[in-house]
């Protein structure tokens, strides 16, 4: 049988999971910073947890987990089965007898979950971030997995916009530390609301939602075209594209859309907690305290910005890698979820909260190479193994040089030196250590650099002095 793994998975090399870890820990200590803890939820979820949660195109991507014993289905029972099949296929939001559980779609949605049953114990604010991969039954495609990480940091049990702000703040300050170059979208699922009010439709909201979604991807001729089919009239649509329209400064979009739905309760508010927002980022952002850079650069108004999750209801977030080299979708996103934890029976907790797309994340940096070298190989010397007594005193170096805190290892075989030698440069060990008879009669150890060729025999208290630099 040729070895294979599943479309839209994939293996990851030891350089490759360095450079994950990379990326995991940088974001780890930047959130402990901002004062959030660390949470892990289970990798099945029960089906009535996530369905009806994510919209109608969510709910189709969700991997659902067959019952245990359906393989043990005798013949007689084929006919129960397939009619179980069918509910499952035609009823998303039923429990069938097939399938209970499901694979999680999000972290989020487990999140809310996980409020709601513990909410005794929990102090409020809860502020958590969340690292775990996630599974969505979705076409693969460059940038596009069905199983990929996500990186979550939330808050609940406040309202207050600097919650919003902060994630503004952690977004600049991760990416900035990355080194990935971005934009970040703002807008308000309140403006959206206001724009169905423009249209004289409110009722078809998540319509107009899911159409502008897809601007940057078909252009205003192609969501034009998406509004008129879902029933948006020609009149409605000049309205939206009237404010589509709108370019400026973030403040100068902001007072242009208030002239615009300046009789829009919902649409005048959303406007409110955009400034609102901006103004404590302004205050948040490290670059602003050291007046390097306008703290709002790249943070873009952008009313388009829809984000189809059903969930968001104030505040929404997007990020993009804006270099010109690189083409890829979002790496980042989240926004206000007021209503959220109320699908479970908890009333009345607001919560917010981004994630970050590790994977895509991860290739982006990769495209522009930023990952810092020394990830490539953690192992800092290798010991060539001569055998007999210079095998034990190989070792006896190797233990002093880990007691040090230096990565090391020893080849464990007395192969040919030229094969051991191969073995170092394959996997990019940059010294080699040479403990031979005139070594270990003096004590001693032979230092071999890789990148410049040089060779040394010191002591062993100086050669680990030359493996810490």
């Amino acid at each position: 049988m040729k070895p294979s793994i599943p479309q839209g998975t994939r293996d990851f090399s030891p350089a490759e999971v360095r450079r994950r870890q990379y990326i995991f820990n940088t974001l780890r200590t930047i959130f402990e910073l901002y004062g959030f803890q660390p949470l892990e939820t289970p990798s099945m979820e029960n089906l009535t947890t996530l369905t009806g949660k994510y919209g109608e195109e969510g709910d189709r991507l969700i991997f659902k987990i067959l019952n245990n014993g359906l393989h043990e289905k005798k013949d007689a029972d084929k006919d129960k089965l397939q009619s179980e099949w069918n509910n499952i296929l035609s009823k998303p939001y039923s429990t069938p007898v097939v399938t209970e559980r499901a694979l999680r779609y999000d972290l989020t949605i487990p999140f809310a979950r996980y409020v709601v049953m513990h909410q005794n114990d929990i102090a409020f604010p809860f502020r958590r971030y969340q690292m775990q991969p996630v599974w969505r039954a979705d076409r693969p495609q460059k940038g596009r997995y069905r199983e990929f990480w996500q990186c979550d940091v939330d808050m609940v049990g406040s309202t207050s916009l600097i919650n919003e702000a902060e994630l503004l703040s952690i977004y600049q300050t991760a990416f900035d530390k990355l080194k990935v170059p971005v934009t970040i979208k703002v807008n308000s699922r309140k403006l959206l609301a206001a724009l169905s009010e423009l249209c004289g439709m409110p009722e078809k909201m998540m319509d107009i939602t899911i159409a502008l979604d897809k601007l940057d991807k078909i252009g205003w001729i192609g969501v034009a075209d998406e509004l008129k089919a879902r029933g948006i009239p020609e009149d409605g649509i000049w309205q939206i594209e009237k404010v589509i329209n709108v370019k400026g400064t973030n403040t100068e979009k902001l007072e242009a859309y208030a002239g615009i739905m300046q009789h829009s309760a919902t649409g005048m508010e959303g406007i409110n907690e955009l400034s609102k927002t901006l103004a404590y980022y302004s205050d948040l952002d490290p670059s602003t305290a050291l007046g390097t850079v306008d703290p709002a650069s790249n943070i873009v108004v952008d009313i388009s910005l829809a984000r189809g999750l059903n969930y968001y209801t104030g505040v929404i977030v997007e990020v993009v890698c804006s270099s010109e080299t690189v083409k890829m979708g979002s790496i980042g996103g989240g926004g206000r979820y007021d209503d959220l934890t109320g699908l479970f029976g908890l009333k009345g907790i607001s919560g917010v909260g981004v994630s970050f797309g590790i994977d895509r994340i991860y290739d982006v940096m990769e495209e522009l190479n930023v990952f810092p070298e020394q990830l490539a190989e953690a192992t800092k010397a290798m010991l060539v193994n001569f055998g007999g007594a210079n095998e034990t005193y190989a070792l006896q170096i190797l233990q002093q040089i880990r007691v040090a805190n230096i990565p090391a290892e020893i080849y464990p075989d007395t192969a040919k030196f030229d094969k051991q030698m191969k073995y170092a440069n394959k996997r990019g060990i940059p010294f080699v250590l040479l403990p031979g008879d005139e070594e270990r009669e003096k004590k001693m150890v032979s230092v071999k650099n890789f990148s410049t060729g040089e060779q040394v025999i010191v002591t062993i208290e100086e050669c680990i002095e030359i493996l810490s630099v």
